[in-house]
């Protein structure tokens, strides 16, 4: 009997950033190898801080240290960064995806290395902005990946391949526009059945958007006003990405504990970052479900009292009242006077002639 093959599912996992601090340059790092920049002769570098202009070129040199007991191989490539979907982490590109930035612009003299165990090896790379390019702020990464792929076990099995990345802080000269922008703001209430039997939240969500050049550290404040104006929320939220990276988003979620059961009113949102700020707003109706199903039941009994009343004293429905109207409808324009009437004379009617 033929053995089936193995379903394999791939995740890579790009551990990026200060996720570790290690002597000399706080190097990104995932216990088993680290990426860092190769100190200069100033000081250590914790990332690559770049500033060039279009059609300039530099080199550099990126370090890989193998912490194990065994060599590993590694390949390198560069690759743009962005900002998750879920929380607005820093992540970046994997190797198959289509670069526009420092992964495009930037080439490793070697596409792979192979590092001894305990043993650090110093590779150079050079990046070279291209003429034309979109002044601001360009992000990304250095990429060491594991290539090998652990298998897992069990009928649909989980291959975990590894990476771990220097981040590079481009920016191109030339103008510089800080924006950012809250869109999509929506909010949905979770309340009791009974009002006063129970909690009443609400749940915010708005997307977050860098619609200019430069990386943002933004801040988002939350107010809510319920009728006549009255403040019903004022607070600053969390869970804000610290870098919003140029031209992504991100969706956020924000919780509102003890929301009014019976209020209508506004949620406005504003973000605000160095150079930019803007707000958006979405109206909120608090109504229990009960109250609305006792106003619909009240509602409907009232018709119903209503018309057996009409019946009982012989007046007409509303619907033959109407029809009743609509029979009777006079000119919109002013009545003239009817001419008089011209009678008519009679032509005499002729005898017959008497024969002789």
């Amino acid at each position: 009997m033929r053995r089936r093959a193995q379903p394999y599912v791939l995740l890579l996992s790009l551990l990026l950033g200060a996720l570790l601090t290690a002597s000399p340059a706080r190097a990104a790092d995932n216990g088993s190898w680290s990426v860092y920049p190769v100190a200069s002769k100033i000081a250590a570098r914790p990332y690559f801080y770049l500033s060039l202009d279009p059609g300039q070129t530099l080199t550099d040199k990126v370090a890989v240290a193998n912490k194990t007991g065994r060599p590993l191989t590694f390949r390198l490539y560069a690759a743009d960064a962005y900002n998750t979907a879920r929380d607005g982490g820093f992540a970046v590109r994997t190797v198959a995806e289509k670069m526009r930035g420092v992964g495009a612009w930037a080439k490793l003299s070697k596409p792979r290395v192979t590092v001894p165990p305990h043993r650090t090896v110093t590779v150079p790379f050079t990046l070279r902005v291209p003429q034309g390019a979109e002044p601001g702020d360009h992000p990304g990464a250095i990429v060491a990946l594991d290539e090998h792929v652990d298998p897992g076990a069990g009928a649909l099995a989980l291959g975990v391949q590894r990476a771990v990345g220097a981040r590079v802080y481009l920016r191109v000269s030339g103008p510089t526009l800080p924006a950012v922008a809250v869109e999509n703001v929506h909010i949905s209430h979770h309340q009791p059945l009974v009002p006063g039997l129970g909690d009443s939240t609400a749940t915010i969500t708005y997307t977050l958007h860098n619609t200019g050049n430069i990386t943002l550290n933004p801040r988002v404040r939350l107010r809510a006003q319920g009728l006549f104006g009255r403040t019903l929320l004022s607070r600053t939220l969390t869970g804000i990405p610290s870098e919003l990276l140029p031209g992504e988003q991100v969706r956020l979620t924000a919780r509102w504990r003890d929301a009014p059961q019976l209020d209508r009113g506004d949620v406005t949102l504003t973000a605000s970052a160095t150079g930019t700020s803007e707000s958006a707003s979405a109206s909120f109706l608090a109504l229990p479900w009960l109250v609305l199903a006792l106003v619909f039941v009240a509602g409907v009994a009232g018709g119903a009292l209503f018309a057996r009343l009409r019946r009982g004293r012989g007046l007409p429905s509303p619907a033959r009242y109407l029809r009743a109207r609509r029979g009777r409808v006079r000119p919109s324009g002013p009545v003239r006077p009817s001419p008089p009437a011209v009678p008519t004379p009679s032509r005499p009617r002729s005898s017959p002639s008497a024969r002789p």
